[in-house]
């Protein structure tokens, strides 16, 4: 498997993404919580670019003492990614879809060398 460089480690900047070329593939790169995650740029759902969509906190939904729904609020411990194209939404650390255990997104490897960091397909 050839190794792709993804550039130096000082250049990601927290909370964001790269996205890359690799050959005929396409990679994305997220520095979250200080570390590292790539995935295929390939939704599970329709194949839309989903390393290019949003980037925000899990959103949940409380629920009251009636069962009722009054409130959105982000849940600080979750990062996700949602797809451009549908909307479907992936934790970033784990590849995971939070409703759905079989979708999930292709992980990439990461490598670092001599403050650069390389991705393997």
């Amino acid at each position: 498997m050839p190794d792709y460089d993804a550039g130096s480690i000082a250049e990601y900047v927290e909370g964001d993404r790269k996205v890359l070329v690799c050959g005929d593939v396409e990679v994305g790169v997220f520095l979250i919580d200080g570390q590292f995650y790539a995935w295929h740029n390939h939704c599970w759902h329709r194949g839309g670019p989903v390393c290019q969509g949003r980037i925000l906190k899990r959103v949940i939904e409380p629920v009251d003492a009636s069962s009722k729904v009054r409130s959105q609020q982000f849940d600080a411990n979750e990062t996700h990614i949602v797809c451009p194209w549908h909307g479907y939404e992936f934790n970033i650390k784990t590849g995971r879809h939070p409703g759905n255990a079989a979708a999930r997104l292709r992980k990439v490897e990461i490598k670092f060398r001599d403050g650069n960091l390389y991705v393997s397909l």
